[in-house]
């Protein structure tokens, strides 16, 4: 039997052959990877006939592929008639891109977290909205796998990195050949993870390259010019700050206002705009000056 997995957001997805088998009175999904399936919930029985989903004449390379997104709409909006060419709103778009305008709608809120740890708290990070990012990430990853995955490429990164120097390359050799170890570095880990039974490990594939490769190029610069204790303030802020905006993110009331209501995102640029005029202090700054007021 054939059967999707239900995930918000994803884009082309394919059928999964799964077993069922009667016992004990009832039927039971068997995923012939990992076993019988205790949670069912978020699965769509497609089809339990042999017939093929997809059937080509005079055609080659043909296939399938589904795009799903959760949608909360009012009976009021569903049943009324839309105007023809008219309608400019996101539910417009295929389903395919409005699963990807539900994470690009969530990008205003990162930043404004971004915006609010550096102005008014003073956190560092590496790189502006690297943490944006990397929340982002988090957000196919899960915190934690995310957390730990990201934290095991750039030490491996940064290892690598180090060898890199003896060879005095030009800044954009030096970058490509980051971007390969990256995506080796990864791989390697996808497979392990794979093999060991810790299919988390295989969203590490989401994380952005480039952005992994760079980042691992800042800190290794920083390590040299201000040392250890730089780097470890600028990655713990940045993976402070990404946590923060991915639990702000998270939240089911942001995502729906965020993709509903885009509208809502000329304040959030207001407030960003409110927060560039600020030249006050900095919370963290505040215990530099402590002295001045005894």
């Amino acid at each position: 039997m054939q059967v999707l997995e239900l995930e918000d957001g994803r884009r082309r997805q394919s059928l999964k052959e799964f077993v069922q088998v009667w016992q004990d009175g009832e039927w039971h999904l068997i995923d012939p990877a990992r076993g019988l399936v205790a949670d069912d919930r978020q699965l769509l029985l497609w089809q339990t006939t042999t017939p093929a989903v997809l059937e080509v004449l005079g055609g080659t390379n043909s296939g399938v592929t589904f795009s799903m997104i959760s949608q909360s709409r009012s009976a009021a909006a569903l049943t009324s008639e839309r105007a023809p060419g008219y309608d400019i709103s996101l539910y417009s778009l295929p389903i395919a891109e409005q699963g990807m305008f539900k994470l690009i709608m969530l990008l205003p809120v990162g930043a404004l977290v971004v915006v609010l740890m550096r102005v008014l708290v003073g956190l560092k990070t590496s790189g502006t909205f690297m943490p944006v990012l990397i929340a982002l990430a988090f957000l196919q990853t899960e915190l934690v796998p995310g957390l730990v995955s990201f934290i095991l490429v750039v030490s491996l990164g940064l290892t690598i990195r180090s060898y890199l120097s003896d060879l005095n390359l030009l800044l954009v050799a030096r970058i490509a050949t980051l971007v390969i170890l990256v995506i080796g570095i990864i791989t390697v880990f996808s497979v392990l993870s794979y093999q060991f039974g810790f299919n988390a490990g295989l969203t590490i594939t989401f994380f952005p390259m480039i952005i992994l490769a760079w980042t691992i190029e800042r800190m290794s610069i920083t390590w040299e010019e201000a040392g250890p204790r730089e780097v470890l303030l600028q990655g713990g802020g940045s993976l402070l700050v990404a946590t923060l905006a991915f639990l702000v993110m998270d939240q089911e009331i942001t995502r729906h206002l965020a993709f509903n209501f885009p509208e809502l995102h000329f304040c959030v640029l207001a407030l960003i705009l409110l927060l560039g005029r600020y030249t006050g202090y900095r919370l963290l700054e505040l215990h530099r000056f402590a002295v001045f007021k005894k």
